[in-house]
């Protein structure tokens, strides 16, 4: 070390500026009851993540296969169980074939890396989640970054492209504003310029569609061989790991050429054997995604009666966008006083100016959870109503 240099001197800076930025994280372990909370922030939008079918799954599936699966899934690591969920999860949103990865970010890096690559170009929207942002930085593909839900720059960007090969990669439903995608207008324009169009089914699979089984399924467009899915297994289904489902020819690229997948440990036995078990119960209860999508909009009407900036969900997703960081935070502070833990969005995970509170439907909410959450939303509403747009409704 450089005499006089302290090479950790930048890190505490930037952390101070962040802290009077209000934009600092930091980790809260919370217990297993939430901490006594109404849990209205996390991803288990089915309430499954406790549910005792998923548990004896995993328990099952660590008795007979391990704790781990011991290595890549090129050598050690693919299971008679990793092969009958790959098959599920691709019968169950009606697309070709399916490959599970250990987690739903690597499927994004897996997927984007593997089928553009120098030479390609990437049509990306603007609202993509970060694992699709990271995926478009590491492709070495030429990216374009297109407004939000806008089919008439994507087209764009692929008719004026030099490039011979080309994709197109969205959110199936939004992480943050919980719309829902143009798919079908989005997969024509695909078709139309010979580019690929793949589509993450994170915040859609178990709640969007018939039976829950996605906005692809939902659009018609699942099977088609020109469309390739990626999704996790640790929202809806309440598991670990994630997947991509398309074309034989997709998984079978993915196999040879994915580094994601190729390098990676493959999925743990009990993450597999809990997913597959809320399969099961999707099969079996197939009204559970609709009750997650009337949980959300009765949460978003109630924010929109209030006064509170939202959007009509798609999904089970619900913003109340607020503005300012510190505005967001203290507006979570007081939903926790109220007895509701709510997601508190901030930049960069938003744009400036757009931090928000997110809430998280849940199939499981009950009408007293609902009364909770308007008594704190009530409270928001009151305490912030000077500094805020009273732009009500779907803002895009």
């Amino acid at each position: 070390m450089t005499p006089g240099r302290d090479p950790l001197a930048r890190f505490r800076t930037a952390a101070a500026g962040r802290a009077e930025a209000g934009l600092r994280r930091r980790l809260r372990p919370r217990t297993a009851d939430h901490d006594g909370l109404i849990d209205l922030a996390s991803n288990d939008y089915l309430g499954l993540s406790r549910d005792p079918r998923l548990v004896e799954g995993a328990v099952r599936a660590a008795h007979r296969w391990g704790t781990g699966s011991t290595g890549s899934r090129l050598v050690t690591g693919t299971t008679r169980l990793h092969a009958e969920l790959d098959d599920r999860l691709a019968e169950f949103t009606g697309a070709p074939a399916g490959l599970a990865f250990s987690s739903g970010f690597l499927a994004n890096l897996g997927a984007v890396g593997a089928l553009s690559g120098p030479g390609a170009l990437v049509v990306s929207d603007q609202g993509n989640h970060a694992s699709i942002v990271d995926a478009c930085r590491l492709s070495r593909a030429r990216v374009a970054v297109v407004p939000h839900r806008d089919v008439q720059a994507v087209e764009q960007a692929l008719a004026e492209r030099d490039e011979e090969h080309a994709l197109v990669v969205t959110d199936g439903v939004f992480s943050v504003d919980g719309d829902l995608a143009p798919l079908q207008d989005l997969h024509k324009t695909a078709r139309a310029h010979g580019a690929l169009l793949i589509v993450d089914e994170a915040h859609s699979l178990g709640v969007v569609g018939t039976g829950g089984r996605g906005a692809a399924h939902a659009a018609g467009i699942a099977a088609e061989p020109d469309v390739v899915l990626t999704l996790t297994l640790s929202k809806s289904l309440a598991s670990q790991g994630g997947a991509v489902l398309g074309a034989p020819e997709v998984i079978d690229t993915l196999v040879n050429t994915g580094r994601p997948f190729i390098f990676d440990t493959g999925l743990n036995p009990p993450a597999a054997g809990a997913a597959l078990a809320a399969l099961d119960v999707l099969a079996r209860e197939p009204d559970l995604p609709a009750r997650a999508r009337d949980v959300a909009r009765r949460m978003a009407s109630l924010a929109a009666g209030l006064g509170l900036e939202t959007t009509s969900p798609a999904a089970a997703v619900v913003p109340v966008f607020l503005g300012e960081p510190q505005t967001a935070l203290d507006a979570a502070e007081t939903c926790v006083g109220y007895g509701a833990k709510v997601g508190c969005f901030r930049p960069p995970s938003v744009p400036k100016g757009r931090a928000c509170l997110r809430l998280t439907a849940r199939a499981t909410v009950t009408e007293s959870d609902l009364t909770v959450l308007a008594e704190a939303l009530s409270a928001v509403a009151g305490s912030t109503a000077r500094s805020l747009p009273h732009n009500i409704g779907d803002n895009r």
